[in-house]
């Protein structure tokens, strides 16, 4: 009986999809345990073998849990909002909803072919109106919460509204705009209701604001911080510009300490803690004061260096200051525009990371020092951040190196004075960075005081003055809510004089409505500014330029969309009750899951998803609706699975005649020859009268060339789609590489072959489209089978480093699940007996019990998939044909290889899967040796072994080597001078 992988795996993919197999309860008395991975974003490209690394991982561990004994949640969906549908969209008229909808159909196909056991019934798509009217939801609480920070929590507006009523906003301790005037109670109610409304919005968790954005044109929409690579979109490579622009912002300020601390409560890797550590970017230390000379105007900085005010020689402030323009002299004003402009071009990212130019612009004006009074030149420098702090810095180039490299680039010219130095310490080769080992001098009253003691001092003189005050400041800033795209939410939102009111939650969802047109209106809207006909809650609202008509009034509605984070930001709670009408989840199911016990997915989203999810979560804990303060208890980031990819290697050199350098394009090199050639430093004509033989047409073309070494820098590495290549001996089908569409310009190409052959070049790389290096997962489950592609993944190596991918190593994992068929079945069929095993068998079974369960527990996925092989080894020569042995085993390797697991369950005779059979325990019993094998030595050479129990005393096993006729043989008659016996260890016979 053969072991046919795709009739078994084809079979129990179907049992278990109508037997919901794998459906979790929310009403089990069983020990509950929620795994989750992070769900994808369907392209059309669909999976590729990189992709189901981490879930294969989570549903080893999924299926383990079940095997425990937990009510085990292991759900996926679908991230469906993103850019590429909505480009897509934009090229070819096609609804986003409609590519959407078809590429999760192609990743349903290939993720159930993999034989996952996911609880369908609780899929997710966050674009699914009946999903996002949640994610509405939350929106409208965020807007109707403010941060107390006097009980460090979120609470509902209305508590904010009665204090104003009460005792107007003197005591309030909140998280809030800056510079909020003062008002009593009084005042609260004689203001209009849009002056209050104002008000609110300066305290609201959402609010709207006129803020530095990444503004990519292409794309028509502001991008996040971590949306972008190198200054340009990380979707589609498009240049990204600073602008100002009245958007959505979300409060994250407000959790910033809270985020922080929460890192120590969480099971996470510390590179990932790291990351988020550095992103929210704590600093204490004072905020500072300047007033501007001629204007009345001050430049707030905030510093952690406030001991060293005397040394302050200039002020930097952002390109985007709101104060730029208002103090800049007329002599200075285009130098400083021009400036302005090109800092726009560059993104925050681009201008953090570029610490070797230099660039600054002198604004003409001047602050005053608070204590010296002294004239303070102000500078605008693209090396100082809008967002980051008060976007200003009073700069001490005698205490960091930045400003001691800008006051040196600028020494001399107009409006850059001298660097001051207040240490004690020699600075005429670089800057004193240090906080420690000096005194400070030329500091007015801070003289001879150290870093502690002088910043104790000069923050209770700032106060005392009214100039600054002691701040805990983060670099975390409030994050941007709005998108000016189409395939996205829509805010509840629309607007009353100006002002945002939120549409009634009970018409929720706000429907995405249909337009003709996916991009930005002729007047510059979003593109939902295209929408004439808008529904929600199966109401029909007349829209007319995008204003809401009622029977009375007409209201603009919010034209933009929820950012792509907004519906992953909360999706682990929608699976704890997915088919809930009324709520996001009910409480009950909210208090049985609690949140993910393990959380698998890429290390990329430290500081995007992971944050923001974090953040809501922490949000809708305050308010009531979470039962938790963390989402995710454990988090394991995958690693990658690389690429192999090929390349064929075009022959390159700059000639000028066209119709030469069309010539050239045309030739290939096999990678042997160019690298023979190159290590002999042959000549190219060399190459082919001694290797290959003569090629007249290269040493006709090239005759320029015959005196010139061979090198590397003459040809143009290509990548080649890997159908065109065998993979395990390297060797290009040269036909099929020309008739490929990819290759349509090379099919008139010659290749210079070795021995008949043309070999590709291979390189590791990220494994992706653009490289041609893609492994289609469907294609390994054909040809080997899921539950052999499921074992290759884990066997490649530690789950949480990057690993090539080779296909030539899958044919051994291939040869051992046949090894493991060949113990249960023989050609005729079942070779199963009910005989009692060995000692051996029990041995080697629970060596196996003890190493798969440690591996699953610490997630050491591939040292299990080796400790599987070598059991199933070890049981072949021990002719191991048990039941008792064999029903654990298919127990074990269940996890892993689902599908074989499960057919093997069914031919020893159980009715039903496998899924739920309670785990093998390890017993120590078995992996107790009663015997030994001793080496037999005569003067330290062995000459012989002998097995012994071992519980034998030294004086009993030397009375029975004495007598083994094998020692006698040795000894011819002799006694030996002396016995060496260690028991446990050695024997050896001396003299």
């Amino acid at each position: 009986m053969k072991y046919h992988h795709e009739k078994i795996e084809a079979k129990w993919q179907q049992y278990w999809a109508k037997n919901q197999t794998f459906a979790a309860s929310n009403n089990s008395e069983k020990p509950k345990y929620y795994v989750l991975d992070m769900f994808p974003y369907p392209s059309g490209a669909g999976l590729h073998v990189g992709h189901p690394l981490g879930y294969i991982a989570s549903d080893i561990v999924a299926r383990y849990k079940r095997h425990q004994g937990f009510n085990v949640l292991h759900p996926q969906g679908y991230d469906s909002f993103g850019l590429p549908a909505e480009q897509y969209a934009i090229q070819t008229g096609q609804h986003p909803e409609k590519t959407t909808r078809e590429n999760i159909a192609r990743y349903r196909e290939q993720l159930d072919k993999i034989g996952f056991s996911f609880d369908w019934s609780r899929e997710v798509r966050t674009s699914n109106p009946d999903y996002y009217k949640h994610t509405q939801w939350i929106f409208i609480q965020l807007f109707e919460s403010w941060y107390n920070k006097t009980f460090d929590k979120a609470e509902s507006i209305c508590t904010l509204i009665q204090e104003f009523e009460k005792n107007g906003n003197t005591n309030v301790n909140a998280v809030c705009d800056d510079n909020i005037a003062l008002f009593s109670a009084e005042d609260w109610k004689s203001f209009s209701s849009e002056e209050q409304q104002k008000i609110l919005l300066q305290y609201r968790l959402t609010y709207l604001a006129e803020t530095e954005v990444n503004w990519c044109p292409a794309l028509g929409t502001v991008l996040a911080n971590d949306e972008i690579v190198n200054g340009v979109s990380e979707r589609g490579g498009h240049p990204v510009i600073r602008k100002k622009m009245t958007q959505w912002s979300m409060r994250i300020s407000a959790y910033a300490e809270r985020l922080l601390q929460g890192l120590e409560t969480i099971d996470w890797s510390e590179s990932i803690k790291e990351s988020q550590r550095n992103w929210i970017g704590k600093s204490v230390g004072a905020m500072v004061s300047f007033n501007v000379n001629n204007h009345d105007a001050k430049i707030d900085v905030f510093t952690t260096r406030p001991d060293t005010i005397f040394g302050v020689t200039f002020m930097t402030l952002a390109p985007e200051h709101e104060l730029v323009a208002q103090i800049t002299t007329p002599e200075q004003k285009a130098a400083v525009e021009a400036y302005v402009e090109a800092t726009a071009k560059r993104s925050e990212r681009e201008r953090m990371a570029d610490v070797k130019t230099i660039s600054g612009v002198f604004t003409g004006a001047y602050a005053e020092h608070p204590f010296t009074k002294e004239p303070i030149p102000v500078w605008i420098g693209d090396y100082v951040l809008a967002g980051y702090g008060t976007g200003a810095v009073m700069a001490v180039p005698c205490g960091d190196e930045r400003d001691y490299a800008f006051a040196n680039f600028f020494k001399g010219t107009h409006g850059m004075p001298e660097i001051k130095n207040i240490f004690n310490q020699d600075i005429s080769e670089a800057a004193y960075g240090e906080k420690g080992g000096f005194e400070l001098v030329n500091s007015d009253f801070l003289n001879g005081l150290d870093y502690k003691s002088g910043t104790k001092k000069i923050i209770e003189a700032l106060e005392k003055i009214g100039a600054g005050n002691a701040k805990v400041n983060y670099r975390l800033r409030d994050a941007v809510f709005s998108r000016q795209r189409y395939w996205g939410e829509p805010f509840p939102v629309y607007y009353v004089n100006g002002l945002p009111q939120m549409i009634d939650k009970k018409h929720l969802p706000i429907v995405l409505p249909e337009v003709e047109k996916y991009l930005p209106t002729e007047d510059g809207q979003p593109p939902l500014g295209n929408a004439t006909v808008w529904a929600w809650d199966s109401v029909q609202c007349s829209v007319v330029s995008n204003q809401l008509i009622d029977n009375v009034n007409v209201f603009p509605l919010e034209l933009n969309t929820m950012p792509g984070w907004a519906g992953s930001s909360w999706y682990w709670m929608r699976y704890m009750d997915a088919k809930n009408e009324n709520d996001f989840a009910s409480e009950d199911a909210l208090k049985y899951w609690e949140n993910v016990d393990l959380y698998i997915g890429g290390s990329e989203h430290a500081t995007g998803h992971l944050l923001y999810s974090r953040f809501w979560n922490k949000f809708l804990k305050d308010r009531g609706f979470a039962p938790t303060e963390e989402p995710f208890k454990k988090l394991i980031n995958q690693g990658m699975i690389l690429g192999m990819s090929a390349f064929v290697y075009r022959y390159e050199y700059g000639l000028s005649s066209d119709s030469v350098d069309q010539k050239r394009k045309m030739i290939f090199v096999s990678k042997n020859l160019i690298e023979k050639a190159i290590k002999g430093n042959l000549m190219f004509d060399e190459i082919n009268n001694q290797t290959i033989g003569v090629h007249s047409d290269l040493i006709s073309i090239h005759k320029t060339l015959l005196s010139s070494p061979l090198d590397w820098k003459y040809f143009t590495p290509i990548h080649v789609d890997l159908s065109c290549i065998n993979d395990i001996t390297n060797e290009l089908d040269i036909e099929k590489f020309k008739a490929h569409p990819l290759y349509s310009d090379y099919k008139d190409a010659e290749f210079i072959l070795e021995d008949g052959k043309y070999i590709v070049g291979r390189e590791v790389e990220k494994m992706s489209k653009s490289k041609y290096n893609v492994v289609n997962p469907d294609d390994i489950c054909n040809e080997y089978g899921a539950d052999t592609l499921r074992l290759y993944e884990m066997f490649l190596g530690p789950l949480e480093q990057a690993k090539p991918w080779n296909t030539a190593g899958i044919t051994g994992v291939a040869g051992f699940l046949k090894k493991l068929w060949r113990l249960y079945f023989d050609d005729n069929g079942s070779v199963i007996v009910n005989d009692e095993p060995t000692a051996e068998m029990y041995k080697s079974l629970h060596k196996t019990i003890k190493k798969v369960t440690e591996d699953i527990e610490n997630f050491s996925f591939n040292t299990s998939v080796s400790q599987f092989m070598i059991c199933v080894n070890e049981l072949q020569q021990l002719k191991c044909n048990h039941r008792a042995i064999l029903e654990p085993l298919a127990v074990l390797v269940s996890p892993y290889a689902p599908h074989i697991a499960e057919e093997l369950w069914s031919a020893l005779g159980h009715e039903g899967s496998i899924a739920t059979v309670a785990f093998p325990k390890f017993e120590e019993k078995y992996l107790v040796e009663s015997e030994k094998e001793y080496p037999v030595s005569f003067n330290g050479k062995m000459r012989f072994t002998i097995k012994l129990p071992l519980d034998l005393t030294a004086a009993q096993i030397e009375e029975i080597v004495m007598a083994d006729e094998r020692t006698q043989n040795q000894l011819q008659g002799r006694t030996p001078n002396k016995v060496i016996i260690v028991p446990g260890k050695i024997i050896n016979l001396v003299g």
